[in-house]
């Protein structure tokens, strides 16, 4: 895994392994001089764009560590006279590891839903006469994330998983445009779109409560701020809970920064008007009525003009990157932005 140096100070250093961050935000809250910075989450997720999750600001940071304390995925170390500090203060380091007992069947149903690929799962027919199986079943605890799926399925209830957090979720349906970036961006495969029937009305976006680790990932790729994640309870025994409880729970999570910018090739654009359409943040105007979204003209972020696609407004992009992801001839792009 990639290592990146995120603060020196003294004989102490902070590192950042972006393989293990999920973009949830969590140290973004904690952190007491504001010097991590977090966007571009849902563009991230999907792959469309070029970094990390996350940075930091270095001439900020004092290389305190309560960020590390408050990573439940062990993405942020500290390091003094290059040896980690993490001890059972931070949470990654108190959650108590995923375990399979010896009631296990070797079934192979946790490794078939565990969203990051963490088990896995050997088998064999038994040699003691017995029309059985045997097997072997092997969680890769630097990956988990303790979503609890692999516990959910489990037949023989021979799994135990501790969660990070517990909270509470919910999502404004009048603002929600069921665009899937929260959808692709859950690590846990806790939000899904629910189908339906004809004549049936459901949400638009639904939670799988028991898969979810309130991690707030979600929230923070909503291109329309339709999800509110918040933390109201740290599960594992932490050492001096009290000051991250103090950070983390019944508080607000901090509004990612945009760190990405639409760039566009005219010379490539068919005027399709597929981008303008699809954006989510362009489809919270008022006038939604039917074939109101296919005018392409006159839209907050993005518009087809004389045939061309153009940028009306990059601050008010949710870098969701849904206008990538549609474009048919790679016309339109997220990239990183530079200040």
């Amino acid at each position: 895994m990639n290592e990146v140096v995120f603060g020196v100070k003294d004989d102490k250093q902070l590192e950042y392994t972006s393989e293990k961050c999920i973009g949830c935000g969590t140290c973004v809250m904690a952190c007491p001089k504001g010097s991590l910075v977090l966007g571009s989450v849902g563009a991230v997720a999907r792959g469309l764009i070029d970094k990390d999750f996350l940075e930091n600001q270095t001439e900020l940071c004092i290389v305190c560590g309560i960020c590390a304390k408050t990573c439940p995925t062990g993405a942020l170390e500290l390091k003094q006279a290059g040896k980690s500090v993490n001890d059972n203060s931070y949470i990654s380091v108190a959650l108590k590891a995923t375990t399979v007992n010896d009631n296990c069947v070797h079934c192979g149903l946790c490794e078939q839903v565990c969203p990051q690929g963490c088990i896995e799962v050997k088998q064999w027919l038994s040699n003691d006469g017995s029309a059985s199986v045997d097997g072997e079943t092997i969680i890769d605890t630097d990956c988990c994330i303790h979503c609890g799926w692999c516990e959910a399925v489990c037949p023989a209830d021979a799994i135990s998983v501790e969660k990070p957090f517990e909270g509470t979720w919910s999502r404004d349906e009048n603002t929600c445009t069921a665009c899937r970036t929260c959808v692709d961006t859950c690590p846990c495969n806790a939000l899904f779109n629910p189908d339906w029937e004809a004549g049936e009305r459901v949400d638009k976006i639904a939670q799988r409560a028991d898969a979810c680790i309130y991690c707030g990932a979600c929230d923070m790729a909503c291109p329309v701020n339709a999800i509110t994640v918040t933390k109201t309870a740290i599960v594992p025994e932490v050492e001096k809970k009290a000051l991250l409880e103090k950070k983390l729970l019944n508080v607000a999570m901090k509004r990612p920064i945009l760190t990405s910018r639409l760039i566009t090739d005219e010379d490539a654009c068919l005027g399709c008007g597929n981008c303008v359409i699809v954006c989510p943040v362009n489809a919270t105007d008022e006038e939604v009525g039917a074939g109101y979204l296919n005018e392409v003209d006159a839209k907050k972020v993005i518009e087809v003009r004389n045939g061309v696609v153009k940028i009306v407004n990059q601050e008010m992009c949710g870098s969701d990157g849904a206008c990538v992801m549609i474009c048919p001839v790679g016309a339109i792009a997220l990239e990183r932005r530079e200040e």
